[in-house]
C-alpha cells in the first residue's frame, strides 16, 4: 500500500544550517578566563559590585580623605546620642563619639579580617585540597578525615570556644580573629579544590605533561591546579563576605576584637544601650556592614555564572 502524501523538503540553501555548522579557522580560541571577563564587563551586577568594592577598599585605606575627625580622641558626653549637625552628619553615640568618623574607620579593620581569613584559607585549603585530589590514595584518606573534624564545628560555635583559650583571649587582635577563622573554615575551600582537581588531574594535557617528563608534582602545580581554579576563586568571592560577618558577629558577642579597635561589630554592640531611644545609632554600621556583604555576594554571584562551563559558547 502506497501513500499519496507529498513531502515538502526545503532547499539547501533556505536553511540555515550552513551558517550554523560553519566553523571560523582564522580565530583562535578563546580561553576560559577571556570568555569570563567579555561576560562580566557587559553585567551590571558585576559592575555595580565591583565599584562599591573599590570604594570601601579606597576608604578603608584612606579614611582620612573622608573625615578629619578622630573616631575616639573626639568624645564629649556634652554630645551624647545628639543628631546630625555641620561635620557630623550622622549624630553621635552614647559616649558622644562622631558615628560617621567610626563608620569610616571601621571599615579597615572589618576588610582587613576579611581579605586576610580569605587568603589564610586559600592558602590552607587549596594546599590540603589540590594534594589530597591530585595524589589521592591514604594522603587523601587522612586529609579528607582532617577536614571531617574541622568541617563538623560551626563557625561561630567553634570560634566561641576557641577564643576562651588563654592565648587568645589574652591576645586580642585582627590577626587572632583571622587565625580563629582560618582554622575553621579551611575545609569548604579543601573540599572544592580536590573536587575540582580530581575533575582534571586525569585530562588530556595532565598526561601529556607527565609523557614529556614533568614531574608528578609539576603537573599538579603547573597544569592541574590552575585548570581547576575557577570554582575556588568564586568560592573565595563569597566567602569574603561570610568572614565579615563573622567577625562582626564575634565582636558584637565580646570576643571578637578589642573593645578599643574601630569596627562595625564593635559599634553594632555598643549600640544596643541606645536603639530605644536613638536606633540611628545602629543603623549607620549596620547598614555598612550590610552593605559590604552584599557587594561581594553580588560579586560572587557575577563570576560563578560568568565562569560556568554550561554557559560558555561554543
Amino acid at each position: 500500500m502506497t501513500s499519496n502524501t507529498e513531502h515538502f523538503v526545503a532547499p539547501v540553501d533556505e536553511t540555515p544550517l550552513q551558517v550554523t555548522d560553519s566553523v571560523k579557522t582564522d580565530q583562535a580560541p578563546v580561553s576560559l578566563w577571556t570568555d569570563a571577563w567579555r561576560k562580566l564587563r557587559r553585567r551590571p551586577m558585576f559592575i555595580v559590585s565591583s565599584v562599591l568594592i573599590l570604594l570601601l577598599t579606597f576608604v578603608a585605606l584612606f579614611p582620612g580623605v573622608f573625615t578629619s575627625v578622630a573616631p575616639n580622641n573626639d568624645c564629649q558626653l556634652a554630645n551624647s546620642e545628639a543628631g546630625p549637625t555641620a561635620g557630623h552628619p550622622f549624630g553621635f553615640t552614647l559616649q558622644g563619639c562622631d558615628i560617621y568618623s567610626r563608620v569610616i574607620h571601621g571599615t579597615q579593620a572589618s576588610l582587613s579580617v576579611g581579605i586576610l581569613s580569605v587568603v589564610c584559607v586559600l592558602v590552607i585549603g587549596v594546599t590540603l585540597g589540590a594534594l589530597a585530589g591530585y595524589y589521592g590514595g591514604w594522603l587523601d584518606a587522612v586529609l579528607a578525615r582532617l577536614g571531617d573534624i574541622f568541617f563538623a564545628l560551626p563557625l561561630i560555635l567553634g570560634a566561641l570556644v576557641i577564643t576562651q583559650l588563654p592565648l587568645f583571649r589574652e591576645n586580642r587582635s585582627v590577626w587572632t580573629v583571622v587565625l580563629v577563622i582560618s582554622l575553621l573554615a579551611w575545609p569548604q575551600m579543601a573540599r572544592i579544590t580536590r573536587g575540582a582537581v580530581i575533575e582534571v588531574r586525569n585530562a588530556d594535557f595532565v598526561t601529556a605533561a607527565r609523557s614529556l617528563g614533568v614531574s608528578k608534582f609539576g603537573a599538579l602545580v603547573r597544569h592541574a591546579l590552575p585548570n581547576a581554579l575557577a570554582p575556588v576563586i568564586v568560592l573565595a568571592t563569597l566567602e569574603l563576605g561570610v568572614f565579615i560577618v563573622a567577625e562582626a558577629t564575634l565582636s558584637f558577642l565580646g570576643i571578637g576584637l578589642p573593645p578599643g579597635t574601630m569596627s562595625w561589630g564593635n559599634d553594632i554592640a555598643g549600640a544596643q544601650a541606645s536603639i530605644r531611644t536613638n536606633p540611628a545609632i545602629l543603623l549607620y554600621p549596620a547598614a555598612a556592614l550590610s552593605i559590604t556583604v552584599l557587594s561581594f555576594i553580588m560579586l560572587g554571584d557575577a563570576v560563578r555564572d560568568a565562569l560556568d562551563p554550561k554557559s560558555r559558547q561554543r
